[in-house]
């Protein structure tokens, strides 16, 4: 099927991208360490993230992905406006949105000497947002004709120029006086909008073949105004997650943007809290980036065009889920067998200790086990918005948010401390994937239900099997490590894994080894 073949397009752009975002947090946990710094640059990195999420990758993709879809089969000068009407609403939407949080925030600083640095980084990086946000736009309009290069590629050159201002601010600065190191995150802050500039320019350049833009704006006007009660719902279902994800990175920057106690007692996590998180953040979201989310990006055109024959759709919400399985759950295993040696080979060294390393670790121990849930959940959802079902996933969103906003309240005063945000995020994603799983189930009808369980059984098989020629390697591994010894060590326990897990799923004889190489293969 060609969901497959894209998905192996995007796979491999989003590893590249992901390379260099290795390389991006390497370079500021070395400049940085994890502290006060970095739990406000990367506070502050949330906000647009979250515009990017909500707006760009959201709703609004979503949304206009099957709409655009439609046109551009049936109509495409109608198409043509209505991606005019919707980059150009975009763009002047948040602009505005941009201006006033922007006096918001100035006035906020005023006020608050202690939030003052997480709030002026804000500011400097919230023009980002609107950028972003029409780079995912028109990454969805390339999606339609067929390319998914251009918009994978995309965050390389974020990458890039965070990359070039951590470690340039390094050797130009010296970075070591207060005054210096400040100077030197507010020029990184800066490095996003430079980066946002660059990526709507290559996405512009990109899309050029695709002839989107047109001077007609009414043509598509009935179409924009269709899919604006489309994206609603949308906007409300993941406007609650992204709540909720800012409300984790409330919780874990408190410390730094508010102070050292609560109600009258000190607060349960440290300084440096948000960016121990922020990293494992980026170190579990690797495999998923590469793999459970290009999966999940690669078959939502699919399934949009599937949308009225049952029996297609289905087989290709089965495929999608076999396969985030077949590649999730032993990205979650050995993600927990090489935490320590991953975290130490990417971002010991420099300001950044070993102490720091192993906070790490523990926090990337919360999020590993459910990788193939996140996977899951992105391929459910996806599926609903093919059908224009935006409110079902809406409503089990509400729930799991109020279910991991009272395990983070909770968990945070246990010793698992920052940590358990992870391990709440994570128990929310196994809860909410299978209730999507099952929803889905009762409007689609049968998805295959043996079939998945024997391809998960089989998964799952392999998996243990994989795992235990790790644990053998990981056995050996001595307990005092330098940077080179973790990345040796780290190597060939990811070499071992790899190796085994494929040679396991062929004796299986699993098809969805073929899929994960983007081969069509028969059941």
């Amino acid at each position: 099927m060609a969901f497959e073949r894209h998905a192996r397009t995007v796979s491999l752009l989003t590893l590249l991208s992901r390379i260099t975002g290795v390389g991006r947090d390497a370079a500021i946990s070395r400049v940085f360490g994890a502290g006060m710094l970095t739990d406000a640059f990367f506070f502050a990195f949330l906000v647009p993230n979250l515009f990017r999420r909500l707006f760009g990758e959201g709703a609004l993709a979503a949304a206009f992905l099957p709409a655009f879809s439609r046109l551009d089969r049936d109509d495409p000068a109608r198409a043509r406006s209505l991606a005019t009407i919707t980059i150009g609403a975009l763009a002047a939407g948040l602009g505005v949105a941009v201006l006033i949080a922007e006096v918001i925030l100035f006035l906020v600083s005023m006020r608050q000497d202690h939030a003052n640095l997480a709030v002026w980084l804000t500011m400097i990086m919230l023009p980002y947002t609107p950028l972003v946000c029409v780079v995912a736009v028109l990454g969805a309009l390339l999606q339609v004709r067929g390319r998914f290069g251009p918009t994978a590629a995309a965050p390389v050159l974020l990458n890039g120029c965070l990359i070039a201002a951590a470690v340039g601010g390094a050797v130009w600065l010296g970075g070591e006086s207060e005054r210096e190191r400040l100077v030197h995150i507010g020029l990184v802050a800066a490095a996003v909008i430079v980066a946002g500039v660059f990526q709507v320019a290559w996405s512009l350049i990109a899309s050029r073949p695709a002839s989107w833009w047109t001077a007609d704006r009414r043509s598509g006007a009935l179409a924009f105004r269709r899919m604006g009660r489309d994206v609603l719902p949308m906007i409300l279902g993941l406007g609650v997650l992204q709540v909720n994800t800012l409300l984790d990175g409330l919780i874990a920057s408190y410390p730094t943007i508010v102070g050292a106690t609560i109600f009258g007692r000190d607060y349960p996590l440290a300084e440096g809290s948000m960016a121990a998180v922020s990293f494992a953040q980026r170190l579990y979201q690797f495999p998923l980036g590469v793999f459970g989310i290009a999966v999940a990006t690669a078959i939502f055109p699919a399934l949009a065009r599937l949308a009225t024959d049952a029996g297609g759709f289905a087989s290709t919400v089965q495929r999608g889920l076999r396969l985030v399985v077949f590649i999730g759950l032993p990205a979650s295993a050995g993600l927990i067998l090489v935490r320590s040696p991953l975290a130490a080979a990417i971002l010991e060294g420099g300001h950044f200790g070993r102490a720091d390393t192993e906070r790490v670790s523990f926090v990337l121990l919360g999020y590993a086990p459910a990788i193939w849930a996140y996977s899951m959940v992105h391929v459910c959802t996806r599926a609903f918005y093919a059908r224009h079902e935006t409110m079902t996933p809406v409503r089990v969103a509400v729930a799991v948010v109020a279910l991991n906003l009272v395990l983070n309240c909770t968990l945070i005063w246990t010793p698992l401390r920052e940590s358990a945000l992870a391990w709440s995020t994570a128990v929310c994603a196994v809860v909410q994937a299978f209730a999507l799983l099952g929803l889905l189930g009762r409007r689609v009808g049968p998805l295959g239900g043996r079939v998945i369980t024997a391809s998960w059984i089989r998964t799952a098989v392999a998996t243990a099997v994989m795992t235990a020629a790790v644990m053998v390697i990981a056995s050996f591994m001595p307990d005092e490590r330098t940077w080179a010894t973790s990345t040796l060590w780290l190597g060939a326990m990811v070499v071992t894994g790899l190796v085994v897990y494929a040679t396991a799923a062929f004796a299986l004889r699993m098809p969805e080894l073929s899929w994960a190489l983007g081969r069509a293969r028969a059941d």
